[in-house]
């Protein structure tokens, strides 16, 4: 192995030489680098290479290669770069392509090796590390995107880049992305073609010899990708999304009524499809200028577009009677009630098609829960009490499990403070099991709290703690404790603890929250605060190793704390805490010693 090595920094003799009698590098500047490239060779040449190793020496080559730079910037030295960047370059592929042939997985690998030629300018080599790279992870769309762009941004190739598209999709025939993609550059390659065309006969001159086809011109091509896609991928989603990219181009008109053409006649009871459809209407062009000049012209002119837009949506829910459909009606019709304006007229008719849309698809059964929530929220933000209560009662019936419509609905009607609230609890209890339920005793406690005194409250928390769920049971035990300190302050709270701390199942944060409690007190008790704790580990010191931190800590810090006791609260959390926790514990308690936390 040492003799690979000695030769290998022989090689760099030449270079380094040429560094130091040029004046970029000093003497002592070589012998340090000699020292470290020795280090860092024999690293690589281990029988098990690591790969931070790897990346150790390419990072200090490239380092090194940029310290070069920049003192030839200083001191306005060029010459010679060939015996010594150009090797150290060289140098520098050779690493990469052993590191990315060791580790063929690892894509930053491969890209930190394209942005290194990128930023020297080693553009041969990028098509080299592509190809390369497409051989290996074949089955990943982004990498071919990768290559494909670079041939064509970069190398100016677009028929290396058409190539590689194609061999893309032998391998992704379904991949929208990539037929996107593909679509995009042909168009890009037929604008930059005319672009060129305009500028050579603005110069008046020969374009027999240019080779520009007609057909590439107009788009062709993007048309025979196109009607390949739409055979390949279905969805109006997708085909949309191809008229997207056809309209970013001025001279793709026809390709464009194709597109659109095939979309009705191919999707026509597709929800995607109405949409555009209905969204044209609002794109449509305005009324002439002279016609167009005042406010009210303008505002009457929207309302005839949302209106017309409103009859095409109206239209496909007729034949189309479906969750997406209305859904896209009901984004559209909220969007539409958004945007600001100062026409009354035009804000009350959006106002009265967002919550027709709401209860007509409410009454079509195919209102989903999301649009509930919404609808509900924008009746709140109105004011509308009756409104609001009768859609919250319809949403709760329509999806009876739904945590959040219920949790909305009671909150609305405490909001309201209206009477039927106790009903309302007793029929969301009865679609919730035991484990589901923590959320409504949490609402109906804070619920009594507001609206009932402390008697009825504290004998509502007793009911809730002996629930048989430990999520809600803990859940409550710790809202018990923090209700009573609250409403009665610290003898309540400490009644209330002495009470449960024996009543399992219980939680750190039931301890937490007495530690807490005990801390906010005038004069607080270290005698109090070791029963917490010792209580506390009792029940968690075998998997909280913040919790014995937080002991010794008291113990370091409290006036009437004992330090001497920490060292058999360490001995004892060493012995409880197992796996991860002890690690964790060890690194923690050392940073404590240190005073680092």
């Amino acid at each position: 192995m040492a003799e690979f090595v000695q030769r290998r920094i022989e090689d760099r003799i030449p270079e380094l030489e040429q560094l130091e009698r040029i004046g970029l590098l000093t003497g002592k500047e070589v012998r340090i680098i000699i020292k470290k490239v020795t280090s860092l060779e024999y690293k690589l040449k281990r029988r098990t290479v690591d790969k931070q190793d790897f990346l150790s020496y390419l990072q200090y080559e490239v380092h090194l290669l940029g310290l070069i730079k920049k003192r030839r910037q200083r001191i306005g030295y060029y010459f010679k770069k060939e015996e010594i960047e150009y090797v150290i370059v060289q140098r520098i592929h050779k690493a990469f392509q052993r590191a990315t042939s060791k580790w063929q997985e690892d894509l930053q690998l491969w890209y930190s090796h394209v942005g290194f030629c990128k930023k020297w300018n080693c553009k041969h080599q990028i098509s080299k590390i592509f190809s390369a790279l497409l051989a290996v992870h074949s089955d990943k769309p982004t990498v071919w995107l990768m290559a494909a762009k670079w041939e064509m941004e970069n190398n100016l190739s677009a028929e290396s880049s058409r190539h590689i598209f194609l061999r893309a999709l032998r391998f992704h025939t379904e991949s929208s992305l990539i037929y996107q993609e593909y679509f995009r550059m042909e168009l890009l390659n037929a604008e930059k073609q005319r672009k060129e065309r305009e500028e050579m006969e603005k110069a008046k001159m020969d374009l027999g010899e240019a080779g520009y086809l007609e057909s590439i011109l107009v788009g062709e091509l993007a048309g025979v990708v196109y009607r390949s896609a739409v055979q390949a991928i279905q969805g109006a989603q997708f085909h949309l999304s191809l008229l997207s990219i056809a309209k970013e181009f001025n001279f793709t008109k026809d390709l464009q009524k194709e597109i659109l053409s095939d979309l009705q006649s191919r999707h026509a009871q597709d929800p995607f499809t109405w949409d555009f459809m209905a969204q044209q209407e609002l794109a449509s062009e305005p009324l002439p200028s002279a016609e167009y000049s005042s406010k009210k012209a303008k505002a009457t002119d929207m309302l005839r577009k949302e209106e017309r837009c409103s009859k095409i949506y109206e239209t496909a829910l007729e034949s189309l009677n479906t969750e997406p459909m209305w859904n896209l009606y009901i984004v559209s019709c909220r969007q539409r009630y958004k945007r600001k304006t100062n026409s009354k007229e035009l804000k009350q008719m959006r106002q009265e098609r967002l919550f027709q849309a709401y209860r007509k698809a409410h009454e079509a059964n195919m209102l989903t829960e999301e649009k509930y929530m919404e609808w509900i929220s924008e009746l709140m933000a109105l004011g509308e009490v009756d409104s609001i209560v009768e859609a919250c009662e319809w949403a709760t019936k329509r999806y009876s499990q739904s945590a959040a419509l219920w949790r909305a609905r009671l909150e609305t009607l405490l909001k309201l403070g209206t009477t039927a609230v106790d009903q309302v609890f007793e029929e969301a209890f009865k679609h919730f099991k035991l484990k589901d339920s923590a959320f409504l005793w949490a609402i109906k406690v804070q619920y009594s709290e507001i609206t009932k005194g402390e008697e009825a409250t504290e004998a509502l928390y007793k009911q809730a703690i002996v629930v048989p769920d430990s999520a809600v049971s803990t859940t409550m035990k710790e809202q018990y404790l923090d209700w009573a300190y609250r409403s009665k302050g610290y003898k309540k709270a400490k009644k209330v603890f002495t009470s449960l701390h024996e009543s399992r199942p219980l939680s750190e944060k039931f301890f937490q929250k007495m530690i807490t409690i005990e801390k906010e007190q005038e004069h607080t008790k270290m005698q109090n605060l070791r029963e917490y704790y010792e209580r506390a580990l009792r029940e968690f010191g075998t998997v909280s190793p913040d919790l014995w931190l937080d002991y010794i800590k008291e113990e370091l810090s409290h006036s009437e704390g004992k330090p001497q006791n920490c060292g058999p609260i360490h001995w004892r959390a060493m012995k409880m805490l197992e796996g991860k926790d002890v690690e964790s514990f060890v690194s923690n308690y050392t940073l404590l010693q240190t005073g680092k936390l």
